[in-house]
C-alpha cells in the first residue's frame, strides 16, 4: 500500500494531513483473520518479531547496544517497547505504509531484515485483527539527527505521519501502542498477554518482559547443564509434560549442527496409530513458529513429538507452518537419522529400555525397519511377532523352525494356527501391519532362511489321510454332508488330526474367498450382471470343511443312519467351524446357524417324545 503523497525530504514538525492505504484494509484485515492466520494470538508474535528484529539489527551496527523488549498491557491497551535500530520519517512511510513491497535489496533497513523473519509493515497490520487502533512512535538509532516520529493508522484504511520533538523519544527504538477493537479486549487483558509472549517468546536471545515479569528462559532445557545423566533425564521429563502433557518413556536429542538444528525428541509413553499425524513445535530463531509442525519428520517415527529450535528452514506466508523445500527434505532425514542412531544404541547397550519401548512402539520400528534392512538386522532379536511358538521374534521363531511359514491375513492364520501347531509347523500371523513385508524380508538380513506361505492346501497336505477301506466306508456318510454344504461353496473332507478335540476345520485361501464373494454377487444381480459375473468364474480350489475323524463326535456322527440329520449335522460343525475360525459370517452362514440349531433342536426334542 502506498501513501497518496509522497514522503517529505525533511522532516516536519506539524502533523501531515491523513494518506488512505491503497488496498482495502478492511478486507486486508479479513484476509489475515480468516486466511491466513490460525488464531488472532498471532498478533502477539507479530509485535515480539517486529521488535526482535529491529534489536538484532541495532546490534549489527552496535554490538554494545541495549537489547529489551518491553510488553504493558492494561485496560484494553498494549504498548510494546523495544530499544531496537528504530525508523526515520522516510522508513516509516517506506516500511509501514507500504504493503506487497518484500524485495530484501533495498537499501537501509530493508536490507538488514534480509537476515530475519519480519517484515515491519505485513507484521504491524496484523495488529489490526485485534485492535481497532495502532499508533507507532520511533527513533533511528542510524540516523542520530532524525527527530522522532509518529505513525497513527486506523481500522477505517487512515492513518497520519507526524515528526515530534526530542523529549517524546530522546534514545533510539520504537513503542507500539495498540488500542483493542470491539470484542478483542479479551487478546489485551494482561494475563493473556503474558501468557502468549511466554509461548511464542520463551527462546529468545534478548530480555523481554511483560511487565516485571522475564519471558525467556534461556538456556533451553535441552542446552542446560545438570549434575548427571540422571537429573537431565528427570529435567526433560518435567518440560516434556508442561509442554505436551504426558511423561515421555524416553528423550531423545536432536542435534543438527550444519542446518542450526537444537532440540529433543520425547518418546510417547501409550501407543498411536501411524495415520495420526504427529504435532512437533518448532522455534525460528528463538520465536515460536507452530506447534502443529507435521512434516519435520519421517512418517515412521510417529511415535515421538518433537520440541526444537533451528535457524535455517523456512516459514511459510503465515509463518506458522514449514514451507516444503529442499533444506526441509535434508533435515527431515538427519533427524530421522538421529531417532534411528538411539534405536540402535538401545538395542547394543539398553536392552531393558529397548523391551519397554517395543512393547508400546513396535509398529513404528517394524515401519521403519521395512525400508531400512540395517535396521531390520539390529531389531531381528527384539521385534514381536504373532505365532504358533507364541509372541516372540523372528531370529528365535527362525532358529526353532527350518522353514518359516507365515499367512497373508489375520483370518488364515486363525484357520491354520491350532491345527499346524499340533502338526509341528510352525506359523507366524503375518496379517498385522507391516509383519508380511517384514518376515519376507528375512531372507535379505539372514541368509539360508527359507520363508514360505502357508495356505489352505499345504495345510491339508500335512493332514493324515484316512485308511481308504474307512473312508470308503464311510461315502454314504460324506456324500450326505457334500450336499448339504455345496450350495454354500464349501467341499467336505475326511483326515485324521491333532488336536483331538477339534472336530472340524474350516479352510480356504484368497482366491477361495474370491470365488465365493464372485458367486455371491451373481446370485444378487440381474440376469445382465449375472451374465457378466457368469463369465468371469475362476478355477480356484473352494473353501472345504475338514472332518476330523480321530474326533469322538465326528466318529458318532459319521454313524447316523438318516441322511437329513447328517446333513443337518455337518452344518452345525460348519458353523462352529467358522466361529472358531473367527470368520465373518454373511448372511447365508447365518441363516444355516440357525437352521442348524433349530434343526437339532427338533431332533433333540422328537426323540425324547418317541422315548417317552
Amino acid at each position: 500500500m502506498d501513501s497518496q503523497t509522497s514522503p517529505a525530504s525533511q522532516p516536519s514538525p506539524s502533523p501531515q494531513s491523513p494518506h488512505t492505504f491503497q488496498v482495502d484494509l478492511r478486507g486486508l484485515v479479513d484476509l489475515l483473520s480468516h486466511h491466513l492466520y490460525s488464531s488472532p494470538k498471532v498478533y502477539l508474535r507479530e509485535l515480539l518479531q517486529n521488535a526482535v528484529d529491529a534489536v538484532t539489527a541495532r546490534l549489527a551496527d552496535e554490538p554494545g547496544a541495549p537489547a529489551r523488549v518491553r510488553l504493558h498491557a492494561e485496560g484494553g491497551a498494549l504498548r510494546v517497547e523495544d530499544t531496537g535500530v528504530g525508523l526515520t520519517e522516510a522508513d516509516v512511510h517506506s516500511l509501514l505504509a507500504t504493503i506487497g513491497r518484500s524485495s530484501k535489496r533495498a537499501e537501509g533497513l530493508e536490507e538488514a531484515r534480509s537476515d530475519f523473519l519480519g517484515q515491519f509493515g505485513i507484521g504491524l497490520l496484523a495488529c489490526f485483527v485485534v485492535a481497532e487502533r495502532i499508533r507507532v512512535v520511533s527513533r533511528s538509532a542510524r540516523t542520530p539527527g532524525a527527530p522522532p516520529v509518529e505513525w497513527t493508522a486506523s481500522d477505517d484504511g487512515s492513518y497520519t505521519v507526524r515528526t515530534l520533538p526530542d523529549a517524546e523519544r530522546p534514545e533510539p527504538g520504537t513503542t507500539v501502542h495498540l488500542v483493542a477493537r470491539a470484542g478483542a479486549a479479551e487478546w489485551l487483558a494482561p494475563e493473556r498477554v503474558a501468557a502468549l509472549a511466554r509461548d511464542f517468546g520463551s527462546l529468545l536471545p534478548y530480555d523481554v518482559r511483560v511487565g516485571d515479569e522475564a519471558v525467556t528462559d534461556l538456556p533451553a532445557p535441552w542446552d542446560r547443564p545438570y549434575p548427571g545423566p540422571s537429573a537431565r533425564r528427570v529435567a526433560l521429563a518435567r518440560h516434556c509434560h508442561d509442554l505436551f502433557g504426558f511423561t515421555p518413556l524416553d528423550t531423545i536429542d536432536l542435534s543438527v549442527p550444519l542446518a542450526g538444528i537444537r532440540g529433543v525428541a520425547y518418546v510417547l509413553p501409550s501407543a498411536v496409530s501411524p495415520a495420526q499425524r504427529a504435532g512437533h513445535r518448532v522455534h525460528l530463531k528463538g520465536m515460536l513458529l507452530t506447534e502443529r509442525a507435521e512434516q519435520l519428520l519421517p512418517d515412521w517415527a510417529f511415535f515421538v513429538r518433537c520440541v526444537l529450535d533451528t535457524d535455517s528452514l523456512r516459514p511459510t506466508a503465515s509463518r506458522e507452518a514449514l514451507y516444503e523445500d529442499e533444506t526441509l527434505a535434508g533435515v527431515r532425514e538427519a533427524l530421522g537419522e538421529r531417532i534411528r542412531v538411539w534405536l540402535t544404541g538401545l538395542a547394543a547397550g539398553d536392552p531393558e529400555r529397548l523391551g519397554a519401548f517395543l512393547a508400546v512402539h513396535h509398529l513404528g520400528v517394524k515401519s521403519l525397519a521395512r525400508h531400512d534392512r540395517e535396521m531390520l538386522r539390529t531389531m531381528l532379536p527384539w521385534l514381536p511377532f504373532e505365532t504358533t511358538d507364541g509372541r516372540i521374534s523372528l531370529e528365535e521363531f527362525a532358529q526353532r523352525h527350518p522353514v518359516v511359514h507365515f499367512t497373508r491375513t489375520v483370518e488364515e492364520y486363525r484357520q491354520v494356527a491350532p491345527i499346524a501347531s499340533a502338526q509341528g509347523i510352525g506359523v507366524i500371523n503375518g496379517g498385522y501391519t507391516y509383519d508380511g513385508e517384514l518376515v519376507q524380508a528375512l531372507p535379505s538380513v539372514r541368509p539360508g532362511t527359507e520363508v514360505a506361505e502357508l495356505d489352505a492346501e499345504t495345510v491339508t497336505a500335512h493332514l493324515d489321510a484316512v485308511d481308504p477301506a474307512e473312508e470308503l466306508a464311510l461315502s454314504g456318510f460324506l456324500a450326505a454332508a457334500r450336499a448339504r454344504l455345496d450350495p454354500l461353496g464349501c467341499d467336505v473332507v475326511l483326515r485324521a488330526f491333532h488336536p483331538l478335540s477339534v472336530p472340524a476345520l474350516h479352510l480356504d485361501d484368497r482366491d477361495a474367498r474370491h470365488e465365493q464373494a464372485r458367486a455371491d454377487a451373481e446370485a444378487r444381480a440381474d440376469d445382465l450382471w449375472a451374465g457378466i459375473l457368469g463369465s468371469l468364474r475362476g478355477s480356484a480350489p473352494r473353501a472345504r470343511l475338514v472332518l476330523n475323524h480321530l474326533n469322538p463326535l465326528v466318529r458318532r456322527i459319521s454313524a447316523l443312519p438318516d441322511p437329513e440329520l447328517i446333513g443337518t449335522a455337518a452344518e452345525s460343525l460348519y458353523g462352529q467351524a467358522l466361529l472358531m475360525a473367527q470368520r465373518p459370517l454373511r448372511p447365508a452362514d447365518s441363516a444355516l446357524l440357525n437352521r442348524a440349531f433349530i434343526g437339532l433342536l427338533e431332533w433333540a426334542t422328537h426323540s425324547e417324545d418317541g422315548r417317552a
